[in-house]
């Protein structure tokens, strides 16, 4: 991961993302377990279908803290996890992949609010 977290903070476009006020009360207020929750579930549905609807414009740019991390870490669509994470185009995740991505999103998370 940390080769991964080394070529994004490369990109100037990935190290625009960072958390703001409102990304950050909901994390406070929801706690980093239920966060974490909601990006395996927005992981399920987005990301993991072989062909997800709207590929490439699913992920919002701001209103959860899980949204953000995705922008930031190249797990906002399919063609990003290709690029970013070598993960292939065009077959559904598997458990691992879908448990990978979320461990991304998860140390994000955990360097942008230390």
């Amino acid at each position: 991961m940390g080769q991964l977290f080394a070529a994004l903070s490369k990109s100037t476009f990935r190290q625009r993302f960072h958390l703001r006020a409102q990304e950050r009360s909901y994390l406070t207020g929801k706690g980093l377990p239920a966060v974490l929750e909601h990006a395996r579930d927005f992981v399920d549905r987005r990301l993991a279908p072989a062909n997800p609807a709207n590929d490439g414009k699913q992920t919002p740019f701001r209103g959860h803290p899980v949204f953000i991390a995705q922008h930031a870490t190249g797990t906002c669509c399919r063609s990003c996890l290709e690029k970013w994470h070598g993960i292939q185009l065009g077959f559904p995740l598997s458990a691992a992949e879908k448990t990978y991505v979320v461990g991304i999103l998860e140390r994000w998370i955990r360097e942008e609010t230390t």
